[in-house]
């Protein structure tokens, strides 16, 4: 769907832009880099992967000791960006954040490869490491301590909501005269929409 054609819905035009990036063979064509801000107002910006999407909201998942769930819970309000340089088209999503219900989060931790379960227990997201050697290793008493057994997803692990506030989609266009619509909340439940210059 390219942004010459009529879509009221910029969750509709987002899952198509995805699914265009999946068939394209894209590796991660669900990663976005996330933007955050906390109490001292320095912006900082990740790469997560896109775990969910609805006509409300955007999920993705992490530990919620790191710096990035630090930040959203001191400003509950972030951006992501989509790009796919093989499509020439990016998205640009501000909104704001709130934590999944509990169960929301067990229920996508349970679905995750046995390994990544490991990691998400054996890591204390974002604080110093004396040595990698040392990670390598409580991942090995962790594989044998959880052997034959289910692992639970632990407290300080979960997921976020991105809810948007603003949908800005951008498509390459010739000699830097990109195409670029912009999406914003009408009041009613609907979305207004409209070009911008490039």
């Amino acid at each position: 769907m390219r942004l010459s054609e009529t879509c009221a819905n910029p969750f509709s035009r987002l899952n198509e832009w995805l699914k265009a990036a999946e068939e394209k063979g894209i590796v991660d064509h669900n990663a976005m880099a996330l933007a955050t801000t906390g109490k001292d107002n320095s912006p900082n910006v990740r790469m997560v992967l896109l775990r969910g999407l609805n006509e409300e909201c955007l999920l993705f998942y992490t530990n919620y000791q790191s710096t990035k769930a630090r930040e959203l819970n001191e400003n509950a309000q972030a951006s992501v960006l989509f790009f796919w340089r093989e499509l020439g088209r990016q998205i640009r999503i501000f909104g704001s954040v709130e934590r999944t219900s509990r169960s929301q989060s067990e229920a996508y931790f349970a679905s995750r490869p046995r390994g990544s379960q490991i990691s998400a227990i054996a890591s204390e997201q974002s604080q110093p490491l004396s040595s990698r050697a040392d990670l390598e290793k409580k991942v090995e008493q962790l594989e044998r301590e959880f052997e034959g057994k289910e692992i639970e997803c632990p407290q300080d692990w979960g997921g976020f909501k991105l809810k948007p506030e603003r949908f800005e989609f951008w498509e390459n266009g010739d000699y830097r005269l990109h195409h670029r619509l912009l999406y914003t909340p009408s009041g009613d439940g609907s979305w207004q929409h409209c070009l911008l210059q490039p």
